[in-house]
């Protein structure tokens, strides 16, 4: 008769439970929502600083040339990056229907700031303001008016936002929070000993894996 021991064998990983397949999508959707959102907050606030739109406003008989940024076109884009990008760190800070509202900030965040620089894009209101203050005529109108691709490249930042938004409503449930550890009082949560039985070998693995010392009293500590 071979030898039968009653200690189960150490655990490998073969052995552990397969993780859920909405475990593992949420957590690459926060870092890719976190990719996306930082990005896309990036590419609006730089992009939305170069030049949208050029033009020539008459002096007498010479041309002056004219040129608007993103911020003197619209300043809408740039203003709701900095929303999205306050919204995307407020997500970790937030549990329950707050998290889906800052989600949801989030992504209407990135909506309007790509609506806001496609709609922007033109430029002319810009320019004439500005042809207007250089000339000092009121009626003065730019002519030759150019636009450049900024304001496109400051809407491709924004739908990043949007995306990011959008993985934070379908996922953001299973994110971690920041201050997980507390409740809501601040007291750190308190942490139950199972009990460990001396004389059964099993208990003493289970208590070792879980990174307890099984010869200690759960009962001494608690008693103290």
């Amino acid at each position: 008769m071979g030898y039968v021991s009653a200690v189960p064998p150490p655990r490998t990983d073969a052995d552990a439970e397969p993780e859920a397949p909405d475990s593992r999508g949420g957590r690459r959707s926060v870092a890719v929502a976190l990719l996306l959102g930082a990005l896309g907050a990036t590419v609006v606030l730089l992009a939305s600083g170069r030049t949208w739109a050029r033009g020539t406003a008459a002096i007498g008989s010479d041309s002056l040339q004219l040129a608007a940024d993103g911020r003197a076109v619209t300043g809408l884009p740039a203003a709701l990056a900095i929303v999205g990008l306050a919204a995307l760190v407020a997500v970790f800070a937030v549990r329950g229907r707050s998290r889906l509202i800052v989600s949801g900030v989030l992504a209407l965040s990135g909506l309007g700031a790509v609506l806001s620089a496609l709609f922007g894009a033109d430029g002319r209101r810009a320019l004439d303001a500005q042809a207007a203050r250089t000339t000092a005529d009121s009626a003065a109108h730019v002519a030759g008016l150019t636009q450049t691709t900024w304001p496109y490249v400051t809407a491709a930042g924004a739908a990043l936002i949007l995306v990011a938004g959008l993985l934070a409503l379908r996922f953001g449930r299973s994110w971690p929070s920041m201050g997980g550890r507390y409740e809501r009082d601040g007291s750190p949560r308190t942490r139950t000993v199972a009990a460990v039985d001396p004389d059964r070998p099993e208990d003493l693995w289970k208590a070792l894996d879980r990174g307890e010392d099984p010869t200690t009293d759960p009962g001494a500590d608690r008693a103290h």
